[in-house]
């Protein structure tokens, strides 16, 4: 079932940042990573819960969520296959997500997850690296060997550099979907193959963490993000999204969800006055002319939400504090509305 309320969005293939050197930004087509399992969940009977879950974790894609945050997205979309019979299909999709490259804003590898997944179906995979990403290098300019550049419970770094289980002879082209290049998500901890152009087949061996995942057991790197969730995250609720906030004056549980309204309001009246020139505390996250932005070297990096989409702070639902994401402007007014706050988008 889809919903254009949460229509799925483009990011452009590169940014730059006004004023201040920067690497290329390997980028992709975010949505394309969930499509094929919301249709095997909607397939399952799924429902609403199918696209709430697709959307939430797409968004663990970008640059700005935490190492873990895709790997927690593939943890809530195998708890809802789990419901709907532990469908195969589901499944093996989430375990193909779980191994999608992410977004590098700097050219260089993206750390992995240094926590057990939820689910064992999740045992042993990390996502692989684009192409075009520093296969010596992770961002943060850490060398490998250093912190976030072995996967949990590997003992050597990845070899080759820059692949995965489901893609094991290397890193896959810049801004493709590895769910487009193979079916086969490479579990087990044996080997993985995939189909090259010129119709040859490559197999290497990926080692399996020994480690077994305690329940909701996880590092403080990867905490979930409490959009639509409480601290255990719910098959019926995504846990994902682009970037959240909490509230700076906790509320009880009895108004909050007016104060999240309120506060919304105010981050999007603030980011009516900013430009792609506004300057900017490193590693924050903000919305610039209806772009998702985030704040590389003084400045806004932004990211196009889509032609039909904008960017956004949104109220959380199930706990004090805000979200940025991108979303259709009835969604964002329909749902400040809905805390009671008065005032449309900016109060």
């Amino acid at each position: 079932m889809q919903f254009t309320t949460l229509a799925a969005f483009a990011l452009a293939a590169t940014a730059s940042v006004h004023g201040a050197p920067f690497h290329k930004r390997i980028a992709q087509v975010i949505s394309d990573s969930t499509t094929k399992w919301e249709q095997a969940c909607d397939a399952a009977g799924g429902g609403a819960q199918c696209n709430q879950v697709a959307v939430a974790s797409f968004g663990a894609l970008l640059a700005a969520p935490g190492p873990c945050q895709q790997q927690n997205a593939a943890d809530n979309m195998v708890d809802l296959a789990k419901t709907l019979n532990s469908n195969a299909d589901m499944i093996k999709f989430a375990q193909i997500f779980a191994q999608q490259p992410r977004n590098s804003p700097t050219s260089q590898s993206v750390p992995y997850c240094q926590s057990a997944p939820r689910n064992a179906e999740l045992n042993g995979l990390f996502q692989c690296q684009f192409q075009g990403d520093s296969p010596t290098t992770f961002v943060g300019g850490i060398a490998v060997g250093g912190n976030g550049t072995i996967p949990f419970g590997m003992s050597a770094p990845v070899n080759p550099a820059g692949s995965c289980p489901a893609n094991p002879s290397g890193p896959i082209v810049d801004g493709s979907q590895l769910v487009d290049i193979t079916q086969n998500p490479g579990v087990g901890g044996t080997t993985g193959s995939n189909t090259t152009t010129g119709g040859s087949t490559n197999t290497s061996t990926v080692a399996t963490p020994s480690t077994t995942p305690s329940s909701g057991s996880l590092d403080p790197d990867c905490e979930e993000d409490p959009t639509e969730s409480t601290s255990t995250a719910s098959p019926t609720m995504p846990a994902t999204t682009v970037a959240t906030t909490p509230s700076a004056t906790p509320s009880s549980s009895g108004n909050f969800k007016l104060t999240n309204g309120q506060n919304a309001q105010k981050l999007n009246a603030q980011f009516a006055t900013l430009t792609a020139n506004s300057s900017c505390t490193e590693g924050t996250d903000a919305c610039v002319n209806g772009a998702f932005a985030q704040c590389v070297g003084g400045k806004y990096v932004t990211q196009s939400c889509g032609s039909s989409l904008t960017c956004a702070a949104l109220p959380l639902v199930n706990s004090p504090g805000t979200s940025i994401t991108c979303t259709t402007n009835s969604d964002a007014l329909a749902r400040i509305a809905a805390t009671g706050a008065q005032g449309g988008l900016t109060g």
